[in-house]
């Protein structure tokens, strides 16, 4: 079908979804959750497909992004029950207000209609985006990159099985059969028919959006995470945020790109960041990381000298950008002018710092001696995610079911009339 066949029908299974109660669409995720196992085989072979595929044209670590098994689709499973486990969010009344006159207005969540997502390699975005579509009560569009196209296609044949057994209609989750940037563009322009458009993916994929589409469009976060380690840190603390921050999954968006140290810490901490992430890893047959140090750093570890873009390059590979700072504002600075406003850290213990650091760097997640990584719906509670939002209006950080919704307001009367000028007008306004 075209992308224009496709949006057309999503938009028809917006009523049947909206109407749709908490009891069916919970039923709906639990039983997309049982087609999706049931599916095991066909997905896993459709995956060794692209991979076969990339397979040369991609580095190991986007391989790795690509790849599905046994235990990622338990866990797309999982993800799809916690979100029917959560409150159903469409219906709530976010604000109540009583007028004197005696009318109630109610604040109310609602579904979106269609959100469409544009997304890269990452076939588990598939089961994450039409599970928050769902319970949100919204169809979902589905464009996924090339590589990934097989895949995603096993896995949306599986889902649609659980809407037809739940009776819903199949059209509520749909995946754009062109792979071109065509069909992207259409998405972008697609006034009428989508209802919000959420790009996750890379640079250039996200700037596209936000300056072509006519739709309404969430800026979701390139990642270029900072985690900056203090005078007051614990050192050993700080080595294993890093070394999980940027070694645990170094392709997605909230790893750890850039790291920064307060030079009063930086002779003692470097000689043990270069240990465990170089040395340590490439001894146990690990990738090292590849560390590019600005000239301070540089003076008391060898590594990559940083080139002029480094501090503003998401990795998203087993590399790391190091600079030594002179104080807390120094670091704020320098995450002012780096950061893609996705997700930063502090490491120490004096809280002052702390409430310094959490106040003035200005990103969707900002941690205290945790690591980046934690930015991510699941682990936020939130079930699974839709992306990671890097703006301010109107979603921030990991969006789940209730930036899915819009609201309107309800309003009951028992015959309230307006006065004021119009009531004094011969023919009033009707």
């Amino acid at each position: 079908m075209t992308t224009q066949e496709i949006l057309q029908l999503a938009q028809g299974a917006r009523l049947p979804l909206a109407l749709a109660d908490t009891h069916t669409k919970n039923e709906a995720l639990e039983a997309m959750a049982v087609a999706l196992i049931a599916a095991q085989d066909e997905i896993l072979a459709a995956n060794k497909k692209d991979l076969d595929a990339a397979r040369g044209r991609v580095s190991d670590v986007m391989l790795d992004r690509l790849a599905l098994t046994p235990c990622r689709l338990t866990d797309m499973a999982k993800g799809m029950r916690e979100v029917a486990a959560l409150p159903d969010p469409v219906g709530t009344v976010l604000r109540k207000i009583v007028r004197p006159n005696g009318l109630v207005i109610e604040k109310t969540a609602v579904p979106m209609g269609v959100i469409a997502i544009i997304y890269e390699s990452r076939p588990n975005v598939t089961s994450d985006a039409a599970a928050l579509a769902i319970k949100a009560g919204s169809a979902c569009v589905l464009r996924c990159g090339r590589d990934a196209w097989s895949s995603c296609h096993a896995i949306v044949e599986a889902l649609r099985a659980g809407l037809r057994k739940a009776h819903l209609p199949e059209c509520a989750i749909s995946l754009i059969e062109d792979t071109s940037h065509a069909s992207a563009n259409e998405l972008m322009t697609a006034d009428g028919l989508v209802d919000l458009l959420i790009p996750r993916g890379g640079a250039g994929l996200i700037r596209a959006c936000v300056e072509n589409a006519t739709v309404p469009c969430i800026q979701t976060g390139t990642g270029i995470c900072h985690v900056y380690v203090d005078a007051a840190a614990d050192l050993d603390m700080a080595l294993r945020i890093v070394e999980n921050a940027k070694t645990s999954r170094p392709s997605v968006c909230n790893a750890e790109e850039a790291l920064l140290v307060h030079h009063e810490v930086a002779e003692k901490f470097l000689p043990m960041l270069k240990k465990c992430l170089v040395d340590d890893r490439a001894a146990a047959g690990l990738p090292p990381v590849e560390l590019h140090l600005d000239p301070a750093a540089a003076a008391i570890i060898d590594g990559v000298p940083a080139g002029p873009d480094d501090f503003d390059t998401e990795y998203l590979d087993y590399k790391l950008s190091v600079a030594v700072v002179n104080s807390l504002e120094d670091a704020v600075t320098h995450i002012a002018k780096h950061s893609t406003h996705h997700s930063e850290a502090i490491v120490t213990a004096d809280m002052t710092a702390a409430d310094r650091f959490t106040t003035c760097v200005d990103s969707a997640a900002v941690y205290v001696n945790a690591s980046t990584r934690f930015t991510d719906g699941g682990e936020f509670g939130l079930g699974c995610e839709m992306g990671i939002s890097t703006q301010k209006l109107h979603a921030r950080g990991p969006m789940g079911l209730a930036e899915l919704c819009t609201y309107k307001y309800i309003i009951r009367g028992n015959g309230q009339t307006r006065g004021g000028a119009a009531s004094m007008l011969q023919t009033p306004c009707h």
